[in-house]
């Protein structure tokens, strides 16, 4: 009997530990319709979306990597905050030069603007180094392939979109920019 009761916890905990790691399921779907000549917007490795493409948004972001740690593993991108073809930051709607420690949050975790002008500290764990940044942005992952998000996919759910200042602190070769698995937690 004794068995049968620690089987049905370990199923019960096994459970309760999948829903945890899949409670962050695609809300959505697009199917991106071509943009006008000469409008979509290359900066830096920005991909326009492909007509006909389908691409998954999401309105959460993964949760923490054990329950209650406050630590989520992420995908760091790179990205500029000084314009160049993008919108002003919505925490604050300014502009943020690439000198300053400023990030963008996949919308779960930016958390409809609770997370505005916050810091985070970013980790990665390849070379132990980690810095804090201001949250500045949303990198939307609800939606995308359109004027408004200037013909750009929507972001995945898991991204922390970075400006230079914050790859340099975390002393990534300049060859290495792009991306990068990283953890971060609310500073």
């Amino acid at each position: 009997m004794k068995n049968i009761i620690n089987i049905q916890t370990a199923i019960i905990m096994l459970l309760i530990f999948s829903m945890e790691v899949n409670s962050c399921m695609p809300s959505g779907r697009i199917r991106a319709k071509k943009h006008p000549p000469n409008y979509c917007n290359l900066v830096g490795d920005d991909i326009c979306c492909i007509q006909g493409r389908i691409y998954t948004t999401y309105n959460c972001s993964p949760p923490s990597i054990t329950h209650n740690s406050g630590s989520y593993n992420a995908l760091l991108t790179l990205n500029t905050f000084e314009g160049g073809g993008y919108g002003p930051s919505q925490c604050d709607h300014h502009y943020h030069s690439d000198k300053l420690l400023v990030v963008a949050l996949s919308s779960g975790w930016f958390d409809h603007g609770n997370r505005c002008l916050t810091n985070i500290t970013i980790n990665n764990e390849a070379n132990g180094r980690s810095v804090k940044a201001m949250v500045v942005n949303e990198c939307d992952s609800t939606s995308g392939c359109d004027k408004e998000s200037s013909y750009l996919p929507p972001c995945g759910n898991n991204i922390v979109d970075a400006s230079e200042a914050v790859w340099r602190a975390l002393e990534i070769p300049i060859n290495d920019w792009g991306e990068l698995n990283v953890t971060w937690s609310d500073a």
